[in-house]
């Protein structure tokens, strides 16, 4: 998907001026992953929250968390796992626009 692009700081990327925009599949990802229940005033229900699943021993809590919180933004879900690196390996895509957030 097609969307304004965020810096490393999580504000708008500019370059030369204007607005950045590219693909945002990852970006959205990421900002599902990180934000918490509430920090999007009009989608109070929407984010993961992984900042507290990480201090919990529930994995598969924190799996199924972020497959639910993935699909109802619209992407397909082809395998979520930690993995022995202890890394966190998402395969997900959008199929069609995601809801607004």
């Amino acid at each position: 998907m097609t969307d304004f692009l965020l810096n490393d700081e999580y504000d708008l990327l500019f370059i030369a001026g204007d607005f950045a925009a590219g693909n945002s599949d990852v970006q959205h990802q990421v900002l599902l992953l990180l934000t918490d229940k509430g920090d999007w005033k009009e989608a109070p229900t929407v984010g993961v929250g992984i900042d507290l699943w990480l201090k919990d021993n529930d994995g598969d809590g924190l799996l199924g968390e972020i497959k639910k919180e993935f699909e109802r933004d619209g992407l397909t879900v082809k395998n979520i796992e930690i993995g022995t690196n202890g890394k966190l390996n998402i395969d997900a895509s959008y199929t069609e626009t995601p809801n607004a957030i």
